[in-house]
């Protein structure tokens, strides 16, 4: 338990570190960000995983349906996202704000910030715990080529997830949306 404890402790770092590097890239060469790549907004469905478990019952890591949103706004780097998982464990809603960073025409990664919101349905948490807290969602995002198909995949990170545990609650999702 003491090593889970250190990898989410050096998880949560590297993902604090990766933001605090995408955003100081920014700031020094925002040239750089000015590509429109896979520049439509999408809805789309998948499933997401639930890697850790509350520390202290043991639930959390199950499989869960998910629905995803993503609205880019077109002049600036920015997306506004969510993610609604369904089924299989309590319904739990996931807003974020991403910055995107252009890695060719048809792909773009980002990180994301914003809050889990659970609650209701199930004694089992969700994929992203059972409470409302902070996230980090580092993610992908691929336009299918001469198509209106994306695929998406992400990691969310959600600080002190857990009610009883009071550990983060890590998750893994993605799937395939249709461009608007």
């Amino acid at each position: 338990m003491k090593s889970l404890g250190r990898w989410m402790g050096h998880t949560a770092g590297a993902a604090l570190l990766a933001t605090a590097a995408i955003v100081t890239g920014a700031a020094i060469a925002p040239q750089a960000a000015e590509a429109q790549v896979a520049y439509g907004s999408y809805v789309g469905v998948g499933a997401g995983v639930g890697v850790t478990n509350d520390a202290a019952t043991g639930q959390g890591s199950n499989l869960q349906g998910v629905i995803a949103g993503r609205y880019r706004l077109l002049r600036y780097p920015v997306s506004v996202r969510a993610q609604a998982f369904i089924f299989g464990g309590q319904f739990a809603f996931v807003p974020t704000v991403s910055y995107d960073v252009p890695l060719s025409w048809n792909t773009d990664v980002y990180v994301g910030a914003g809050a889990s919101f659970t609650g209701g349905g199930s004694n089992t948490p969700s994929v992203v715990g059972d409470k409302t807290s902070f996230v980090l969602q580092p993610g992908i995002d691929y336009l299918f080529p001469n198509s209106n198909l994306v695929a998406f995949g992400n990691a969310i990170f959600a600080f002190d997830g857990y009610q009883q545990g009071g550990n983060m609650a890590i998750s893994v999702q993605g799937g395939v949306g249709i461009q608007f």
